[in-house]
């Protein structure tokens, strides 16, 4: 069966029991997804340690929402092959901010004639089997962080960052910090 719109759990609050418990009993998620994120940190880490980048562009939340990791991967992808492009690997960092530790779960009901009698549970047993996975991310947090040096960049970073922001649920900002 496909997933889930993200709107069934994008702009919900946190559901409760969404994580896997270290005691049997207590733990309503029995299998934990795998994780869809490959990287988290790109690019030059020395030279972001070093403190060589002078410009930082972030990628925020502008509402409180969940982001499927399938939706975090999908901007990952897109903002690093467009900054490789521009800069090389060892002219930029670039950073995920979030980790997704919730678990999303369906409870699978099936409708018609004798599809599902055997499978459901109704009621019963309605936590679901687990989906995927998302973050939970607050109002203003940066999603997304870029560092790296030349003013004349700092305008097609910031297309780069508005083209991967229809593949996030919600609103979310694009904030340009200068250091000198």
């Amino acid at each position: 069966m496909p997933t889930r719109k993200a709107l069934a759990y994008s702009r919900r609050k946190p559901v409760v029991n969404t994580r896997k418990s270290k005691k049997q009993q207590k733990s309503f998620i029995k299998v934990v997804p795998p994780q869809k994120i490959i990287k988290f940190n790109m690019g030059d880490y020395q030279g972001f340690e070093a403190g060589k980048y002078k410009i930082k562009m972030s990628l925020s939340a502008g509402q409180t929402v969940q982001i499927r990791d399938l939706a975090l991967e999908a901007v990952r992808q897109t903002i690093h092959k467009d900054m490789t492009k521009l800069l090389t690997q060892k002219n930029y960092f670039f950073r995920c901010n979030v980790y997704p530790h919730n678990i999303l779960r369906n409870n699978r009901i099936f409708s018609g004639g004798s599809k599902g009698e055997r499978i459901q549970t109704g009621m019963g047993k309605s936590f679901g089997t687990s989906e995927g996975r998302a973050a939970v991310v607050r109002r203003g947090h940066p999603v997304f962080t870029v560092y790296f040096n030349g003013d004349d960049n700092i305008a097609k970073v910031r297309h780069f960052f508005s083209k991967a922001k229809p593949k996030l649920p919600g609103k979310s900002l694009i904030a340009v910090e200068v250091t000198k």
